[in-house]
């Protein structure tokens, strides 16, 4: 079986590589012989980073992916005679076309308000639509489609999908609002992601594991993408976060692990990467030196070690989320949008999701105590629900090793 895979990298966002490697992972346990090829958004740093021999990272920049493999899977479609060369000077083209399936793994696509993203999730799927390879959107939010360019583009698109995957209830309901009949109900593929003896291996060279000892810290995930908006409002998203994190180690007395869940180490752009926030807020801090803040790019598998550390948590990343959660850790989410408040849903604690606006310091002391002195039971919560959300997400194995075997 040949897999093409986009829309998630190793690189960066670090919930975008908890889905690819655990879709690369359990696809290759269940299929001896598979041929992965990766179409990367940065293809340098994940061909870096990439530790599957049977995993082929090939260019899918922005750029290249709207101009060169958009361009080339068209003349692939209507100049036949061109597929030589094509094949030799875009082999992102040759790989799609000649896959069982692809797998679109971009979180969150064709959503109001997203416009410049919007360009992003059309060229990743028209190139498959070219050449008829039938595609599975894997689990993610969708919607809404108030909007008309974005209702237009969706209505046109996702119908010609093999297969669209919600991850929630609020995207199945947008889906089918568009009158969508290849829609199928699951969860976030991160879900499945396993963390093995050599991750917590590389944990510990990392950082300091004695940090965690008296089991009382609370871990907090900044997003740069939250940062934008809170400052385009007129607020100091840094100051926000320093003033919870020394709420927590002042007034509540805890330790608090400062976490990047997304990292460009070698990179100073802000996409995708929340080192720089977290620099920001960790360099005004009232005590430092009652923060952890791993200053560097880790991997997903050891990020999740590291949260499921944690005796609270409080996400705006959003595979923060789903990691603390796969963990068992009470979480209180500061988000932005539904995906966030969906995913709680399949646990029943979407009351613990809020928008940034609503969430002044004395609403995070209120919160953040009631989740304190709330934590037994919602970590019960969490973990009786747990095996149906994991069941719920490999189910989407199933429906792409059907759709490759029809193709």
């Amino acid at each position: 079986m040949k897999v093409a895979i986009i829309g998630s990298s190793l690189s960066g966002n670090k919930g975008a590589a908890a889905m690819l490697e655990s879709a690369v992972v359990h696809l290759t346990e269940r299929v001896p012989g598979i041929e992965i090829t990766h179409l990367s958004m940065y293809p340098g740093s994940d061909a870096a980073l990439n530790p599957y021999p049977h995993v082929r990272v090939l260019d899918a920049s922005p750029l290249r992916l709207g101009i060169g493999i958009n361009g080339g899977a068209l003349c692939w479609k209507i100049l036949p005679f061109l597929r030589p060369l094509i094949r030799r000077t875009t082999p992102e083209v040759a790989a799609i076309a000649e896959a069982d399936v692809l797998i679109d793994q971009g979180g969150i696509t064709f959503v109001d308000g997203r416009g410049k993203y919007l360009i992003y999730n059309i060229a990743s799927l028209l190139p498959a639509v070219f050449v008829k390879t039938p595609v599975v959107k894997c689990a993610q939010a969708l919607g809404p489609f108030k909007n008309r360019v974005n209702r237009f583009w969706a209505k046109r698109l996702l119908p010609r999908m093999a297969a669209i995957v919600s991850r929630g209830a609020v995207t199945h309901d947008h889906l089918l609002g568009l009158g969508l009949k290849n829609v199928v109900a699951g969860a976030d593929l991160a879900f499945t992601l396993e963390v093995r003896k050599p991750d917590v291996e590389a944990a510990k060279a990392a950082v300091d594991l004695r940090f965690f000892s008296g089991k009382d810290v609370v871990g907090i995930s900044p997003s740069q993408v939250l940062r934008g908006s809170v400052d385009s409002g007129g607020r100091d998203y840094v100051s926000d976060v320093v003033a919870q994190i020394d709420f927590i180690t002042e007034s509540m007395g805890r330790p608090v692990l400062l976490i990047p869940h997304s990292a460009r180490t070698k990179s100073g752009k802000l996409h995708n990467n929340d080192l720089p926030v977290c620099r920001d807020i960790y360099a005004r801090v009232t005590c430092p030196d009652k923060v952890l803040f791993p200053d560097k790019e880790l991997s997903s598998q050891v990020l999740r070690h590291l949260i499921g550390q944690c005796d609270l948590f409080v996400a705006s990343r959003f595979h923060a989320m789903v990691s603390s959660l796969s963990m068992g850790v009470p979480t209180f989410v500061i988000g932005w949008s539904h995906k966030y408040r969906e995913v709680l849903d399949m646990f029943e604690l979407a009351d613990w999701a809020v928008a940034s606006d609503d969430v002044d310091l004395e609403a995070f002391r209120t919160s953040l105590a009631r989740l304190d002195r709330e934590k037994a039971a919602i970590r019960k919560q969490i973990q009786a629900r747990l095996p149906e959300v994991r069941a719920q997400a490999l189910n989407q194995l199933d429906l792409i090793e059907r759709i490759a075997g029809g193709n």
